[in-house]
């Protein structure tokens, strides 16, 4: 290690501290180590970008505008509070402003609609762009609250002892040098390792270690919180994690509100920090699949930290919230109605504030004709409501709630609707829409230890005779013996294994040459435009699907167009792009305005080649540079939650498409299409002799 300019710390040293940083921490120590304000908690989740961008995520604009806010003149000193002050007035202000131009922008629209005159046409150019503009802006201010948010309760490297033992009851006079190898760090700067001047990258740690980093002042600047809540399962189970952070905060929470300006405050809000971080991003996966788990932590919060601490009631509030929460509107945008309010709403995420100039665009961009029977819904059919579970397929869509008229869900009532009765554009659409409803549900968490389920390359998931429960975990199981794993990537495998199959099973069961040639160019072009609108997920699933041994063997091919024909090599083109890269689809700026759905196989079976080879190194210690790569292509799934389509719903079409897919789920593609005589290539030499045969008949019937 050391010939490698790495060197494994017995010892805590200080990290790196910018220019400036350190006088302007110690002026304000004060605001700084205060007890938590609970606006201060109001979203502690750092976010897909920390972990997708580490330390790149701040960058030098962000550091240098912290360093001048509070400042009225350059020789005054830097004050935190002051700091605060004034970012929450200026995002104010500039949140409002780009709420009221969204709206002046609405009204234009509507105006132009109707036809009202050429100097509107010529005034809405300019005004995209200064909405562009008044975008990045806030978009800037955003980040920089967070990276204030980031900097605040953290300790120096050379406190993380005193994390460690902040449990036992000697926990003020810890020595360094009392400490094991816990971390390993590779020194960017110079070789000496006692540099404290050095710039040193993580490494490796011990799972005692990697936990008490998460205390470090630049943890959080680091994208390292975010990572470790990605894959520390690789190395802790969560009731281990859980029991870590609740002894740190038993141990200070008292001393904490007794001297504000102590080590023991600064453990103590971060303590606060992390477990609100954890709750918001990852109780789907870890509190609410682990009923023990979240009764500790409410127990906990309910007789040790409400007493002592209002922040209490601030957590079991964010539990109730978090389990009430829908799964399917976790990352869904606020609406467009939700940011007339004031104070906090002024700080939402800019894509409430844009939903409808969204709506509107994609809407002129994509003008598809909707089906006759999709009108709006009347009072007296919203008096009669169903349960569409019963017609989903149950290994999907099992979890769905939504309802739908009566007349939408039973296919003898209506009269049967055919594939080709609707539009490329409407059934990309609605497909985009069913696939985004189930893609929304999943997490970054769900593609990890993906063998331990039985994913394997070239084949979906699990075979479908095999139920979840058969499945070992202990085959090539990567995370711990006793950590619980939400198994909903396999009902994200087994809907895409329904749409391939559908999608084979429509065509073979085309009674007719010409109706195969029809549906097959149909779903040529749906998987083109959905890979163009960067669906990739339905586009793959189609390919599959057209990929069946038995519907490549179909004589409509050769009578398919060949501008048409040519479609399916632009999407084997694609899918092997996607698999070049497990970030290709982060290259660019495209995945931050336009919306995007991955291949969930394609997804896992890049986390499976990340995950090949050993975790820990000779001396015990995890190599973290391993899993922060692993953290940064899964986080890639939050982010394109970020960007959902605005497409206008279908409700009929989707009952129509769910039905079919339900239908032929679990079909045997050889035995429909041995039903069927337009699967067969007709032979000549038959053709030749049934042609002989009605010769030799016609004449023997004029001599009778």
């Amino acid at each position: 290690l050391q010939n490698n300019d790495c060197c494994v710390s017995t010892d805590f040293a200080e990290e790196n501290m910018e220019p400036g940083e350190e006088s302007m921490i110690k002026t304000a120590e004060n605001s700084y180590l205060a007890a938590p304000n609970i606006r201060d908690f109001h979203s502690c989740n750092p976010g897909w970008s920390s972990a997708f961008y580490g330390a790149d995520c701040f960058g030098s604009e962000v550091h240098s505008y912290v360093k001048n806010l509070g400042k009225q003149k350059s020789s005054e000193s830097q004050n935190i509070d002051a700091k605060k002050v004034e970012l929450e007035q200026l995002l104010m202000i500039e949140t409002k402003n780009y709420r009221k131009t969204i709206k002046f922008y609405q009204k234009l629209l509507q105006k132009e609609r109707r036809n009202k005159g050429p100097e509107i046409k010529s005034m809405l150019p300019k005004l995209r762009g200064q909405l562009q503009e008044m975008k990045s802006k806030v978009q800037f201010l955003e980040l920089v609250k967070k990276y204030m948010q980031a900097k605040q309760w953290g300790v120096e490297s050379c406190v993380l002892p005193t994390v460690i033992h902040s449990s036992r009851a000697d926990t003020l006079n810890v020595a360094p040098t009392d400490e094991p190898s816990l971390l390993v760090y590779h020194n960017t700067g110079k070789h000496n390792c006692n540099n404290q001047n050095g710039i040193r990258d993580l490494q490796a740690g011990t799972p005692l270690g990697l936990m008490a980093y998460l205390y470090s002042r630049n943890a959080f600047l680091e994208g390292y919180v975010q990572q470790f809540l990605y894959t520390f399962r690789y190395f802790c189970t969560q009731e281990e994690f859980l029991q870590f952070l609740l002894e740190r905060i038993s141990s200070t929470l008292s001393s904490a509100s007794l001297e504000p300006s102590t080590s023991f405050t600064k453990i103590c809000n971060r303590s606060f920090y992390i477990l609100q971080a954890w709750i918001e991003d990852c109780y789907s996966v870890d509190f609410a699949t682990n009923t023990d788990l979240l009764y500790t932590l409410k127990e906990f919060i309910s007789s040790k930290v409400a007493p002592l601490n209002g922040y209490g009631e601030r957590l079991l509030s964010l539990l109730q919230d978090a389990s009430a929460r829908k799964s399917d509107s976790a990352y869904y945008c606020s609406s467009m109605d939700k940011c007339e309010e004031e104070g906090e709403e002024d700080r939402k995420s800019l894509h409430s504030l844009c939903k409808k100039l969204s709506e509107d665009v994609s809407r002129k961009n994509f003008n598809w004709k909707l089906s006759k029977g999709t009108g709006p819904i009347t009072h007296h059919q919203k008096e009669r409501l169903y349960t569409i579970s019963s017609v989903l397929p149950k290994p999907c869509y099992n979890s769905f709630t939504e309802e739908f008229p009566i007349s939408f869900a039973k296919a003898d009532e209506v009269e049967p609707y055919l594939l080709t009765e609707y539009s490329v554009q409407q059934l990309c659409c609605q497909l985009t829409l069913l696939q985004q409803e189930v893609f929304h549900k999943c997490h970054p968490v769900h593609f990890l230890n993906s063998r331990a389920l039985g994913v394997k390359d070239k084949c979906v998931a699990v075979q479908k005779a095999v139920s979840t429960e058969a499945v070992s975990l202990k085959v090539c199981n990567l995370f711990l013996s006793k950590c619980v794993q939400d198994q909903y990537l396999l009902q994200l495998l087994r809907n895409a294994d329904s749409i391939s199959t559908w999608v084979a099973a429509e065509i073979v069961t085309c009674h007719t040459s010409k109706l195969q040639v029809s549906l097959l160019s149909k779903f040529l072009l749906i998987a083109k435009s959905c890979y163009e609108q960067r669906n990739f997920a339905t586009a793959m699933q189609i390919l599959a699907g057209l990929e069946n041994l038995i519907v490549r063997q179909l004589p409509a091919w050769k009578i398919l167009p060949a501008k048409v024909a040519e479609i399916m090599e632009e999407l084997k083109a694609v899918e092997v792009f996607l698999k070049s890269d497990s970030l290709c689809l982060m290259e660019g700026e495209r995945f931050k305005t336009h919306p995007t759905i991955p291949s969930a196989h394609v997804l896992a079976m890049h986390v499976q080649q990340l995950e090949t080879g050993g975790f820990t190194m000779t001396n015990g210690a995890h190599k973290w540079t391993k899993l922060r790569n692993i953290a940064k292509v899964v986080s890639q799934v939050h982010a394109f939650q970020e960007n959902p389509y605005t497409f206008a719903p279908d409700f009929k079409l989707q009952s129509y498409l769910r039905q079919r897919i339900t239908r032929f789920k679990d079909a045997d593609i050889s035995a429909l299409a041995a039903d069927n005589c337009a699967n067969f290539h007709q032979i000549p030499a038959e053709k030749h002799s049934r042609k002989i045969q009605d010769t030799l008949r016609r004449m023997k019937a004029t001599f009778q």
